[in-house]
């Protein structure tokens, strides 16, 4: 567990002494967070710069605080960032972590009271896309999606996120989605900035699902491309429309539960008092997300319809060589035939030629003056029937 002590729970912005009170977000209960009335310590800086509990940089990618939507600190560990939200009482942590190590996890979930179950999940990664709400935070479990040009194939990145009342967690399992240009982009806008953690959730939604229109043009681009390797009897297109119908399983799963998480957001507008900017952001997230699970579903169902029309098509040509290869046996079995009938009738004479010629004195019809024509009138006879009997059954 962590070096540095727990923070104590610290009075919200809506009702710290003094302060204005916020609207309650769909991220935070009614009555805000349990504040214990107590001052919190400074963190005493941990020891070593490694990766342990509480210290050096580890997987954080980029730390920062904000306060009013605008970079008050740039932490350079945990221990750090924990020690500068502290001094901010009214300040917002964006942490986000690289495969972190448990020890990160452990520390972060010390810190700010993360579950021991999202905990988990986050860890072993592998996980489909979810929102669940444990007490005053979300935990969000999102697929991003790259299109790779040069293998022509889709790269899947899973995202982890703890979001709370002063505080956003992102945990990556991939190279997508590129949180940096999230950030870039809520710093210019302070204004969207400043309405909190919903506005750090809201803006990586919209990334991941932005990230979703490259994917969907280059699969769209890679079907029409199929369906002329299909019609053009490419013996290799069988494989592509099998690897890119599995991608497209994994894309749906993707994508069809953002729509019920994003309704399930929606439907928590008016109980958590929900900024009215920020609803008409996720409305048309929601809707890109509808839209893009909409074309997903299509793609999967014009794969089947590829398939089975390369199956048919493969069949018809198999039927065609089969039919080619019966023809040329039967072709082969007619020349058979033929050769077999005139050996038959060549045989004939060949036999009684044969016969005669043996040098025995005492054999019949050798001395016969009509013995020579006899045979001669024999061999004739008999290839004559054999060609006759050959020719009607059409070996001839």
């Amino acid at each position: 567990m962590s070096e540095n002590p727990p923070r104590r729970r610290r009075p919200t912005p809506g009702n710290a002494p003094g302060s204005t009170p916020r609207k309650h977000s769909w991220l935070r209960p009614p009555n805000g967070r349990a504040d214990d009335g107590a001052a919190t310590p400074p963190a005493a800086p941990a020891a070593g710069s490694g990766g342990g509990p509480g210290g050096g940089a580890g997987s954080v990618v980029h730390a920062a605080v904000y306060r009013d939507g605008r970079r008050v600190a740039t932490p350079d560990s945990l221990a750090d960032t924990y020690r500068r939200l502290r001094e901010q009482p009214e300040g917002m942590a964006w942490i986000g972590l690289q495969r972190p190590s448990e020890s990160e996890l452990l520390s972060l979930a010390e810190e700010f009271g993360l579950h021991q179950l999202a905990v988990e999940d986050a860890l072993e990664a592998h996980q489909r896309p979810k929102l669940e709400r444990y007490g005053d935070t979300l935990f969000v479990v999102l697929r991003a999606a790259r299109y790779l040009d040069a293998p022509e194939e889709v790269d899947f990145g899973e995202l982890h996120l703890f979001v709370g009342p002063d505080f956003v967690i992102t945990v990556r399992h991939g190279a997508a989605p590129d949180l940096s240009a999230v950030r870039r982009r809520m710093e210019a806008t302070p204004e969207l900035l400043s309405l909190g953690p919903e506005a750090v959730l809201y803006a990586i939604l919209d990334a991941v699902v932005d990230g979703y229109a490259p994917v969907v043009a280059g699969v769209q681009n890679d079907i029409d491309e199929i369906e002329t390797e299909v019609f053009s009897g490419d013996p290799a297109v069988s494989r592509r429309i099998y690897e890119l119908a599995r991608e497209m399983v994994e894309f749906q799963r993707a994508t069809r539960p953002l729509v019920g998480m994003l309704h399930g957001l929606m439907a928590g507008f008016a109980k958590y008092g929900t900024d009215d900017e920020l609803q008409r952001y996720l409305r048309d997230v929601a809707d890109h997300v509808t839209h893009t699970s909409e074309r997903v579903d299509g793609f999967r169902s014009a794969l089947t319809d590829i398939l089975q029309v390369n199956a048919t098509l493969v069949t018809q040509q198999q039927n065609a060589e089969m039919r080619a290869l019966a023809e040329a046996g039967f072709e082969q079995n007619e020349e058979i035939k033929k050769i077999s009938s005139w050996a038959a009738i060549l045989f004939a004479p060949t036999l009684v030629g044969t016969i005669y010629g043996m040098n025995f004195d005492a054999m019949p019809e050798l001395h016969w003056a009509f013995g020579y024509p006899f045979a001669i009138l024999l061999m004739a006879a008999v290839c004559t029937s054999l060609y006759f009997i050959f020719k009607r059954r059409d070996w001839l």
